[in-house]
């Protein structure tokens, strides 16, 4: 290969990881306005949070349906590559799990939003759901175990129960009534053994 072709090679590879760098810039911002604004947020308003034009989004994603289940998968391997850097990061199993559930809910406020796009395409969302479940569970199950093993909960607790229930608790978080994270809050804190005083 001469010295052109390389050039070529790493010219198209930049672009790439450019173009990768701009779409998640982008799904990071719909994910945002979604979480704040629903689903049917205006994409001018994902564009001005983003910093690029609408045109810029529509050549992405031409329909709202695109860019919604493509938010949804983005959040999905957040939530998923979060788990085990949360562990790591400290200061203990407990913490991780309070954090990784809240990114936890906001994927879900997104998800019932898409629930509600594809409605006319059941095959298409069951698929998200396995999807889902078969990225998130395994998660949720090794913090879990993690915040056993030391003491900071309840042994048994299973990952699907969990996650069930905040999805449960998250149904009409759309309500300015209602405060869906606060009553998350109080689940997650009653995973606690008795007698452990909560975290400081």
């Amino acid at each position: 290969m001469g010295d052109g072709d390389e050039g070529a090679t790493r010219a198209t590879r930049s672009k790439r990881a450019d173009a990768r760098r701009n779409e998640k810039t982008l799904l990071d911002a719909a994910a945002a306005v979604f979480v704040a604004s629903g689903v049917e947020a205006p994409v001018r308003d994902i564009a001005a949070r983003a910093g690029v034009g609408v045109g810029t989004i529509y050549r992405h994603f031409p329909t709202r349906a695109d860019l919604i289940i493509a938010v949804y998968r983005h959040q999905v391997e957040a939530c998923a590559e979060a788990g085990p850097a949360l562990l790591e990061a400290g200061p203990g199993p407990h913490a991780a799990l309070e954090r990784w559930i809240d990114l936890f809910v906001d994927f879900l406020v997104t998800k019932h939003g898409l629930a509600n796009v594809l409605q006319s395409d059941n095959a298409g969302f069951d698929a998200l759901h396995t999807y889902f479940l078969d990225r998130l569970v395994p998660v949720c199950a090794r913090l879990l175990d993690a915040a056993a093993d030391a003491g900071e909960i309840r042994p048994g607790v299973r990952a699907f129960e969990l996650m069930r229930g905040v999805g449960n608790l998250c149904i009409g978080a759309d309500d300015p009534r209602y405060d869906a994270r606060r009553l998350v809050g109080f689940l997650v804190a009653g995973l606690r053994p008795p007698g452990r005083p909560p975290a400081g």
